[in-house]
């Protein structure tokens, strides 16, 4: 039977087998070196490791950095720690909120190094051996992480291999094209716009994986965005709006150009689409954002910040402050138990808490994820414990301890590429290096190694119990988190005096805060659709909202319409609290109006409605 039909990944095999040995070379060369934890330098093989050679370069800078400030500041704890212990534990709590928090803030790898910086200092600061002091203790940490890190980059770059720009080319094409002929559609396909936005979403979260690496990279990354954005203000459009019967031709003529891979013909169809539209017909500006992103993509232009085709990305700021109060008051609750009590096992659940409640803060799900990490640390901890006490006693120097620690850390290869280990697999291998220091001869008990066993796995299980009873991380409270940053945004707006001159940017952040939002509702259909009833309802009552301010800076406009338009404004800015009431100010304003201004304004009204229907 082959790999596969024993439910291997081969693939993964590969690059686990690589990525081990690698490991298992790192943790010779630091202990030739005569550093004091040559296994950290396994661990941050195994933390900086990638099968991408732009991922692998990133994360090895950011995993370096977040490493010298993490060891600086673990190093300041534990001198903290000699005038008073709370002082350590009150500044690890605080120092690890802050780097959560702006951890949440930031996204790729530059999150990963700024969490890393947190829980390295827990590393430092709640490890200390006491073997040549704590400044010995933090360029030690320093030199292994910058051996591993070292033999990572080497060894991928050697064997690694490189993202796929030909794949994302085809898919993006694919999606376009799909989407052009879901505009130029007459007959409503029901469910297809969340279907679209779904794409969209996806291919949207893995451009981060083209991004790393390079300047550039992150240049073309920005062009594929802005093309992304323009592409959501279609599915918006037609999801209002309908098809456009003099404009059907034109678009399915450019939908087939992206799929037989010529973009120049594309863009010429969309410039005829454009001619072919009433005069001022709403649908043009969006079609020339579409034209214009897409014919710099065509030419490989990767142009830096562009004012008429923003890129702004969503930051959940509420979300970060509640990961933040999350992380550092479950530190203070664990680490108060800790000195109360007098667990010498207690420092070992207090630094794997300060991954857990840091490093997963980020993630969708981390109360699922907590279930595996747990196995995998249950999993780790048993190796261990093997390794030290059924191992390690038949060795007779330190060079036979790192020979018999070999055949563990070439275990983890498997876990990694079987499917039903896969999520546990990243856990076993640092929790295997984390509790096996080759020391020789052998000091302490067995009670003890279990004991420091029992914590490490404790700590998954305290961050399960904060990530359910501390704000909550879900995808209920995440979605409605995003319509209520979305709903700010048009209430601000609402009250900028200058927010003329921003439409572009509201657009970018809601288009942007959209595809968030339906990554977070997938899997759950009633919510997507939810979901994208409110995101329609606001950007309808955004469009609303400039079409008042346009009409506020029109000298022409009556006084009548001038205080019905203010009106309509004033109940925007209190939007959160009654939305409904917006939506009757806009009505009213609706029947001052006529033409285009009065679909506007009834569209808006009408988008307050979806928001009152699923209120936020």
């Amino acid at each position: 039977m082959t790999l596969a039909g024993l439910g291997f990944d081969p693939a993964r095999l590969r690059f686990g087998l690589r990525t081990a040995l690698a490991a298992c070379l790192a943790v010779f060369v630091a202990w030739i070196a005569g550093l004091e934890h040559p296994q950290w330098a396994g661990m941050s093989v195994w933390a900086a490791s990638q099968p991408l050679r732009g991922q692998l370069v990133e994360k090895a800078f950011f995993r370096f950095s977040g490493t010298i400030v993490g060891s600086v500041i673990g190093v300041l704890l534990v001198l903290a720690s000699g005038v008073h212990p709370w002082l350590l534990v009150i500044g690890l709590a605080l120092w690890v909120a802050l780097c959560t928090w702006a951890g949440n803030l930031l996204r790729g790898f530059g999150a990963y190094g700024t969490v890393l910086a947190g829980y390295t200092a827990a590393m430092v600061s709640l490890l200390d051996s006491g073997h040549g002091g704590v400044l010995a203790l933090g360029l030690d940490r320093m030199a292994t992480v910058l051996t591993g890190v070292a033999m990572a980059t080497a060894v991928g770059l050697l064997f690694g291999g490189v993202a796929d720009g030909g794949g994302l080319r085809h898919r993006l094409r694919v999606l376009l094209a799909d989407l052009l002929d879901h505009v130029a559609d007459a007959k409503d396909a029901p469910g297809e716009d969340g279907a679209l936005l779904s794409r969209l979403a996806a291919l949207d979260e893995a451009l981060e994986v083209h991004a790393a690496g390079s300047l550039r990279s992150r240049r073309t990354v920005r062009a594929v965005r802005s093309m992304l954005l323009a592409a959501i203000s279609l599915v918006f459009w037609r999801r209002g709006e309908g098809a456009v019967p003099e404009i059907e031709g034109a678009l399915r003529r450019a939908a087939t150009a992206l799929r037989d891979d010529v973009t120049e013909r594309a863009v010429a169809e969309l410039d005829l689409a454009r001619q072919a539209l009433p005069e001022g017909h709403e649908l043009a500006p969006t079609l020339g954002r579409l034209r214009v992103t897409m014919d710099r993509w065509s030419r490989a232009e990767a142009p830096g910040h562009d004012s008429k085709h923003p890129v702004v990305l969503h930051r959940d700021r509420a979300g970060a402050a509640e990961a933040a109060q999350r992380a550092g008051g479950s530190l203070l609750l664990f680490g108060a138990l800790w000195l109360i009590t007098g667990w010498s096992a207690g420092n070992f659940l207090l630094l794997g808490l300060s991954v857990m409640i840091s490093l997963f803060s980020t993630f969708e799900n981390p109360v699922l994820q907590m279930r595996h990490v747990c196995l995998g640390q249950i999993a780790g901890v048993v190796g261990a414990l093997a390794c030290r006490w059924l191992a390690w006693p038949l060795a007779g120097s330190e060079a036979e301890m790192l020979a018999w620690l070999v055949p563990f850390i070439l275990f983890g290869p498997f876990l990694m590429a079987h499917r039903r280990t896969q999520a546990m697999s990243f856990d076993y291998n640092m929790v295997l290096l984390l509790m096996l220091q080759p020391h020789f001869p052998l000091t302490g008990s067995f009670g003890a190694s279990v004991s420091a066993g029992l914590a490490v796995a404790a700590a998954p299980l305290a961050a399960m119990a904060a990530y359910r009873w501390f704000y909550p991380v879900n995808r209920r409270r995440r979605a409605k988190a995003l319509l209520t940053a979305m709903l700010d945004d048009v209430a601000a707006l609402a009250g900028h005096p200058d927010a003329l001159e921003a439409p572009l940017l509201w657009r970018a952040r809601l288009y942007h805060r959209t595809l968030r939002l339906v990554r977070t509702a997938e899997g759950a259909p009633h919510a997507l659709e939810d979901a994208l009833d409110a995101a329609g309802g606001l950007f309808d009552l955004g469009r609303g909202v400039m079409a008042c301010h346009a009409l506020l800076a029109d000298d022409a406009t009556p006084a009548p319409v001038r205080r019905a338009a203010r009106a309509a404004l004033a109940r925007t800015r209190a939007l959160a609290g009654r939305p409904d009431r917006a939506g009757g100010a806009f009505d009213r304003l609706a029947r001052r109006l006529a033409g285009p201004d009065r679909h506007r304004m009834t569209r808006a009204a009408q988008g307050a409605g979806r928001l009152t229907a699923n209120p936020v």
